[in-house]
């Protein structure tokens, strides 16, 4: 391998191994929530009789709490939402499925209005608030708010490429729906109520020159994603290795003083994200490649906004200009923990062929040495040890650039190898039912989980955690038995064998096992309203 690739490869690395989610990733992407990537997920469909099928999810909108009215969460109708596929390994989309938003009042953008004060002085205004009564499956005249959308392909570079919107099979149009924010109990009678309204805005649609048709929701759900946010962004305020001799024991006999298992920790347990979601048969995305694909999704706007002095509903803006990108995700957490913060903005804007340009950020990586810094002494005391260091010491980290940037050989490497960030899948390894997933993937020996894509259950957080300390130094588990990978030795790495982790579990239980697999959002008011 040469220098120029490794400095590329291992700049995507870390990218993929820091530890959470992307909410609120980059300076400019926290004055533009409705267009901030919170999570992506690329994965073999693992729905029973959908084998042949790929899921990608695009999460949207952090941090949404659910009682947020009057407005909720609408998405951003100039902007444009993407989930792109290489397919062949150059690090540039071969396929892209474009998102584009409308949302409108009823009556002409004027909305519903009630006739207001006594006789012979009533006057017709329009009320402020999204319904006016109650919304179910069968009954949705009470709506005072809409949002279509329009799901498009792009063949080839999507700067340059020209969009062919897809047909929504149901109707034999090209516009599709999406279901109002769960308001609350009241307005949707109940939990199961809002579930069988919103599973009424799951549309099959079909794919030039594919066969078989693909499947898109875009709507609420409840954030899949699980961490222990706030202690962990303040310098890791609680030791970050299992403190019980097994996840969920309950023992005390792992690590002493360290965090265990616990719902509590999982700081976006209240929370909920906007999904747009697509299952498309894996026969109509693989092109001539060898089987696996990259993915990563973007979200842009038009290059100018002016904003209205005279702002209408329908028009608070004017938008124009080149489209330009504000927001990218593939792998979890590149922003937050892998970027400087002087360079998150050009990341939010960067392509993949463009990755080489951040690779100094990941050939020295400053987790394991924060980590270090903050830990080496009290690990030593504890032990009674005298470890030089907790971080790893093999540069440049070729584990990382395996694991995170070209993809295992015979697992997830695409045809053509160049180093970039962006989730790669191999959709030849079969999908596990739920009940045989490991939260830990390919480290738990499941060759269907993260990184070789991700699911929804895949805790990437400690996946990544126990990655970018060193744990590919040491033997793995391959179809059962510890395997060497050669990536590097255990000397190389102290602690690689260590269970760190940030104490929030989570697995595919927690999800749906069919499309589109998250779980339902939580109401803005009612039942399953979870406390504090």
């Amino acid at each position: 391998m040469n220098t120029k690739l490794v400095v590329s490869v291992i700049a995507m690395s870390l990218s993929g191994i820091a530890s959470a989610s992307s909410h609120r990733e980059a300076p400019n992407i926290t004055r533009l929530p409705t267009l901030d990537s919170t999570d992506f997920y690329a994965f073999n469909s693992y729905e029973s009789g959908r084998e042949d099928y790929v899921t990608l999810i695009a999460n949207y909108i952090p941090l949404q709490d659910a009682y947020g009215g009057p407005n909720y969460f609408a998405m951003d109708p100039a902007a444009v939402y993407s989930i792109h596929i290489d397919n062949d390994g150059d690090a540039v989309e071969d396929l892209t499925f474009q998102f584009n938003f409308k949302n409108a009042l009823p009556n002409n953008n004027m909305g519903v209005a009630m006739n207001i004060g006594n006789s012979g002085e009533t006057q017709s205004v329009a009320v402020p608030l999204k319904v006016v009564g109650g919304i179910s499956a069968a009954d949705q005249s009470a709506a005072n708010f809409s949002e279509t959308y329009t799901l498009s392909l792009v063949n080839g570079p999507q700067q340059n490429g020209q969009p062919t919107k897809l047909t929504n099979v149901s109707t034999g149009q090209t516009e599709f729906h999406k279901p109002l924010d769960f308001i609350g109990t009241k307005t949707f009678g109940s939990e199961s109520g809002y579930v069988n309204y919103a599973n009424q805005f799951i549309y099959e649609f079909t794919m030039p020159g594919c066969a078989a048709t693909g499947k898109v929701f875009a709507g609420q759900r409840k954030d899949p994603f699980v961490v222990n946010l706030g202690k962990t962004f303040d310098l890791v305020n609680y030791v970050p290795v299992e403190g019980d001799s097994a996840p969920g024991a309950s023992d005390g006999g792992g690590f002493p003083g360290g965090i265990t298992q616990s719902a509590d920790n999982d700081d976006l347990r209240l929370k909920n994200v906007t999904e747009l979601a697509i299952e498309v048969p894996k026969v109509c995305i693989t092109g001539d490649g060898n089987g696996t694909i990259g993915a990563w999704t973007t979200a842009s706007l038009p290059q100018a906004r002016i904003l209205n002095p005279n702002a209408t509903f329908a028009r608070p803006e004017v938008n124009g200009g080149a489209l330009t990108q504000v927001s990218r995700l593939g792998n979890p957490l590149v922003n937050e923990l892998v970027i400087g913060l002087k360079d998150k903005d050009t990341f939010s804007a960067a392509k993949p062929a463009d990755d080489t340009q951040f690779a100094t950020y990941v050939t020295h990586p400053s987790l394991p040495e924060l980590l270090n810094i903050l830990f080496k002494d009290a690990v030593n005391a504890t032990l009674g040890t005298n470890l030089a260091t907790l971080a790893p010491t093999n540069f440049p980290r070729n584990d990382l650039v395996t694991a995170f940037l070209t993809g295992f050989p015979g697992v997830n490497q695409l045809k053509t190898v160049t180093p970039s960030e962006m989730l790669r899948l191999n959709t030849a390894i079969a999908a596990k039912p739920v009940a045989q997933q490991s939260a830990f993937g390919v480290a738990g020996d499941d060759l269907a989980g993260f990184p070789n894509g991700r699911r929804p259950g895949d805790d990437v957080v400690d996946i990544a955690l126990r990655v970018v300390m060193g744990r590919l130094c040491y033997p793995i588990p391959v179809n059962g038995t510890d395997t060497d990978l050669g990536l590097c030795q255990p000397e190389d790495a102290n602690v690689g064998n260590v269970p760190f982790t940030d104490g929030a579990p989570v697995n595919a239980t927690m999800m749906d096992d069919s499309f589109p697999y998250l779980a339902p959002p939580l109401s803005g008011s009612g039942t399953d309203m979870v406390s504090e």
